[in-house]
């Protein structure tokens, strides 16, 4: 199943991946292929994470404290939110796209 990005998750993934930047040379390319990583479990296994709330799956990432926040769509996969673990609990549930 396809996954895509909200515009809203795109931002965060950008952000994220500039900060990691910032913090050492190279981290931010690491970040983003361990979301990709991430992504692609969820497009092979979209059942396979917990719920988090309602509709909204939560997929771990590995190395970095983040997660991806997703739901399952009639014919792909949609990307909420690229979320820090210690982050305010449920920023993200009324954020218009």
């Amino acid at each position: 199943m396809k996954v895509l990005f909200s515009k809203f998750a795109r931002q965060e993934l950008l952000d994220a991946v500039c900060y990691y930047e910032l913090e050492y040379p190279g981290l931010g390319r690491r970040f983003k292929e361990e979301v990709g990583k991430a992504a692609s479990r969820i497009s092979e296994y979209p059942l396979a994470w917990s719920i988090e709330r309602g509709e909204v799956r939560k997929c771990l990432l590995h190395k970095f404290p983040y997660k991806l926040l997703y739901s399952i769509e009639n014919k792909h996969t949609l990307v909420l939110a690229v979320a820090h673990q210690h982050r305010k609990p449920d920023y993200w549930v009324d954020h218009d796209e």
